[in-house]
């Protein structure tokens, strides 16, 4: 069926908020494995690492996407008339949605690396390569036994957040669609 003009804004009002709320975790999650895990790993220094933050830049970018796709959608939950504000959240749910779904296969090869290798590539800091020439500079900025488990517990709350940015954008690229009677 047809959905009439005022149930339609609450649709749109309820997703937008959902992709708010959602984004800016993801945001803050993204921010949280940077902080605590990725800032002492930054040197590229093989694929892993590289994959690493280039997922979770990606991620980042992905949940300020959502953020934006949240606020559009709640724009047009006030005001149903701008063709332009359509066209703008029709275009900002579709890279959206495509975004999170990149970050989403990419959260998803992080952890297998991380899972295939013991977290090699996140410990790689604590190697002692030359400890006997430099003994203070190579102390290890983490704990090492605690950053394995962590990252992968921030990066699994990362999935579920991807998921439902996913599941929300497409929702409001459904409705848009919907507005536009495309």
């Amino acid at each position: 069926g047809h959905l009439n003009p005022g149930s339609h804004q609450e649709v749109l009002m309820k997703t937008g908020l959902i992709l708010l709320i959602v984004g800016h975790l993801n945001f803050i999650t993204g921010a949280l494995v940077h902080g605590t895990v990725l800032r002492f790993v930054v040197a590229p220094r093989d694929a892993v690492t590289l994959q690493y933050i280039i997922a979770n830049t990606a991620s980042v970018i992905a949940a300020l996407l959502t953020i934006s796709c949240g606020i559009a959608a709640l724009m047009l939950s006030r005001y149903l008339a701008p063709a332009a504000l359509k066209w703008a959240l029709l275009a900002l749910s579709a890279c959206s949605s495509l975004g999170c779904l990149s970050c989403l296969l990419g959260l998803v090869v992080s952890m297998g690396l991380t899972l295939g290798n013991q977290g090699r590539a996140l410990l790689a800091p604590c190697a002692a390569a030359n400890a006997a020439l430099t003994p203070l500079s190579r102390e290890c900025p983490f704990d090492p036994t605690r950053v394995y488990s962590s990252t992968l517990s921030l990066w699994a709350v990362s999935l579920l957040l991807e998921s439902m940015e996913i599941i929300f954008g497409i929702r409001c690229l459904l409705l848009t669609l919907n507005l536009l009677r495309l």
